[in-house]
Parts: C-alpha cells; structure tokens; sequence
C-alpha cells in the first residue's frame, strides 16, 4: 500500500550549518521523508526477494542470524484406539545459521553544488542511492539462489530430437529454455510436496530468456489473467502453474565453464519456504544524511547523503527450488551479471 506523506517543502530549501549544534540534524519530518524515499526506490529491484520467507534484523544478537527449517511430518496411517490417546508427534526444526554482512555507498556534495543547482540535491542522491542499494541487496540474494544445487540444463536439439546435458559447459546454441524444462522444474518441486506461493510456483527469468519463452503456444501473457488483481512486482506471464517474473538481475555466466562464446542464463524457479532474507525494514535498509559543517568541515564545504544495509539470504531447502540453465537468442552478445 503506497502511503502519501504531506510535507513543507521549505524545510528542504534551508540548511542550518552550525557546528556542533543539534541544528545540525535533520527534522524527524524529513528522516521520514527521506526514509520512505530510499525505500520507494530500493523496493521495485527487489526482485528475488518477493518469494523469500523474511527475517527482522536481531538487535544486539551479533553477526549471525538463525534461520529454522521445518521439517515435515509423515503420514498419521495407525488407526486410533477408542478411548486411547495415541503417542504425539514431535516438531522437528533445524536451525540454519548465516553471517550477516553490511553493505553501503555514499555520495559527497559541495555547497558550490547545493547553491548552484536546480533540484534538491539530497532528493535527487536519495533517488540514486535508493536504486543502487535495492540493485545491490537483490544481487546478494541472487548469487546465493544461483548457487542451488537442483539443476536442469536444456538439452542440445539437432535435426528435431534432443541430446540431454549435463553440465553448463555442455551447453551449445540450441540448448534454449522451452515449456517442457518448465513442466519438469514444476514436476520437481510437486515430487518435493514444495507448497505453493499463493496459487503457483514462481520463475525468475532474464529478459532474453522471456524473449525465446514468450513465442510458446502455452505462453499466457499476465494481462490476459482471469483474476489479474494479484499480479507479482515485474510480472510478465505465466505456463501452466508457473507465473514468471523478469527481472535483467536474472544470473548470467560467462567465461569460464560455459560454452564458448556463449553466456549461459539461469531462471530460478521456486515454491515457498525455499530461502530466506533479512528484511529492509526495521534497520535493514539506513538512509544516512550529513549536512554542511558535520565532522572535519571547518568551512561548511562538504555534506553527504548514503544508505547502509544488513543483509544475508540462506538457501533453507534445496529441493524447494530448481535452477534451469540454458542460452537464450542473444547468448553470443550478453555479458555476466
């Protein structure tokens, strides 16, 4: 739900530069303002973690975090004793644990920059910043999603039949992503009793490997829903009970292992309960203003607008996520990601 938060703009236009007074500090107004704007931003390339289980940051728990892992029950067949309490059944949760790693950037400004342009300098750096953290974040996520060990690799297709493969470097031209690698992520991940995200499995894909997909007969583009009100954050599609998601932070490998002179794609496809994030929220995602004259600024020259992140993503159960790994029409010409 988009919140609209009413504010006076000429809060924006002064800058109190005193030293070492509290006027020095931003309004609690504009920390929000600012705060909300950095996560406008940073939402929308968070791609992968639309489908993650969340995790709040731990105050004061250090530099590790503990995901659980839930494992299932079996099946209760022993018939029940009339009058006789059966034995219960216990939960079985095995905790994961992962380090967590802060990230961050920052821009430095000028009071020559502050009094000479036209826009508020610090709105336009939020803007920028806000991207380049969710692009970030995102990316942490997808290295560790791309390092799954449940793999399907197109096959090779000469002459209308198929050569399977088995490993990325046995990938050549024609291993493309086609509907029954889709049906057979799907079939994986039902023979894992993976539960749904909402009412289907999620695929992220790359636009180039969108692009070979999207000719399929099967192929129902996300405008032509029966339901289209619940539609996914870069949504495009869906085939049988897989919605894809596009995102060009989908993975890409090149060089070394892949075939040669071709990038080789990965599209993850995904049910829940398959990994877990830390959220932005609550800490996650800092959005940092200094304003002229803080630290070693004698002649108010310099101030400085940034963000910082915690953040950590964990693979939780591998058979609840499959990573398909093929070239697409425009393998010759794409570059790692």
């Amino acid at each position: 739900m988009n919140t609209t938060i009413h504010l006076n703009l000429q809060l924006f236009a002064v800058q109190t530069t005193l030293l070492n007074s509290s006027g020095n500090d931003l309004s609690p107004e504009m920390k929000t303002y600012y705060e909300k704007r950095l996560l406008d931003n940073a939402e929308p390339n968070l791609v992968h973690d639309q489908f993650a289980d969340k995790y709040p940051i731990p105050k004061n728990g250090g530099k590790t975090i503990e995901f659980r892992k839930y494992s299932p029950l079996g099946k209760a067949t022993t018939p029940i004793t009339e009058g006789v309490t059966p034995d219960g059944n216990k939960l079985n949760v095995t905790a994961i644990t992962a380090t967590i790693s802060q990230y961050g950037d920052w821009i430095q400004l000028s009071d020559l920059l502050d009094m000479t342009a036209i826009d508020n300098n610090v709105v336009q750096s939020t803007k920028l910043l806000g991207s380049q953290a969710g692009r970030t974040l995102d990316t942490v996520t997808r290295e560790v999603l791309a390092g799954g060990t449940n793999v399907i690799y197109a096959p090779k297709v000469s002459g209308g039949s198929e050569t399977a493969v088995t490993s990325r470097a046995g990938l050549d031209a024609t291993s493309k992503i086609n509907v029954d690698l889709i049906y057979k992520a799907a079939r994986a991940l039902k023979t894992m009793n993976t539960d749904k995200i909402k009412d289907s499995f999620v695929a992220i894909v790359h636009p180039d490997v969108a692009y070979d997909l999207m000719r399929c007969e099967e192929w129902i583009e996300v405008h032509k829903y029966a339901s289209p009100e619940n539609i996914y954050q870069g949504e495009i599609g869906k085939i049988g009970g897989v919605r894809f998601v596009e995102s060009t932070e989908a993975k890409i490998w090149t060089g070394d292992g892949c075939p040669s002179g071709l990038a080789v794609y990965g599209t993850i496809v995904v049910g829940a309960h398959a990994y877990g994030v830390t959220e932005i929220e609550g800490g996650g995602l800092q959005h940092i203003v200094k304003q002229l004259g803080y630290g070693d600024d004698p002649l108010n020259q310099r101030s400085s607008c940034g963000w910082k992140a915690t953040r950590v993503a964990k693979r939780l159960v591998e058979e609840y996520m499959v990573r398909i790994e093929s070239v697409s029409s425009f393998s010759a010409t794409a570059s790692a990601n």
